[in-house]
């Protein structure tokens, strides 16, 4: 099954893996280890982010890594950008509105 980028952040424990390995790469019991939560869950978390090449899995030995994909997220990070842009202008323009009135009605 082909999963959509955006469905396997919407999860909070799947960007906190994210936000977890973006530092330094881990095993799936040590992400285990931060969560209130199973290994097989979080090995499902991994999947799942695997499959939408977010994280990269590196086999060392007898154990798996799992390292941040920036090259992925990069391109999650450019298809926001213009909505970030459209939001902040509209911010600062409600922010110049509220100034306006404050000073008005002083």
């Amino acid at each position: 099954m082909r999963r959509d980028v955006f469905q396997a952040i919407a999860d909070p424990t799947r960007r906190a893996i994210i936000v977890l390995i973006a530092t330094q790469a881990m095993t799936p019991n040590a992400l285990a280890e931060q969560f209130d939560t199973s290994r097989q869950a979080i090995s499902k978390h991994l999947r799942i982010l695997t499959e939408c090449q977010l994280v990269k899995q590196e086999q060392t030995g007898r154990e798996i890594y799992y390292h941040f994909n920036a090259k992925k997220m990069k391109e999650v990070a450019d298809f926001i950008e213009p909505f970030r842009q459209m939001w902040d202008t509209r911010l600062n323009q409600l922010d110049k509105v509220l100034s306006t009135i404050k000073t008005t009605k002083k």
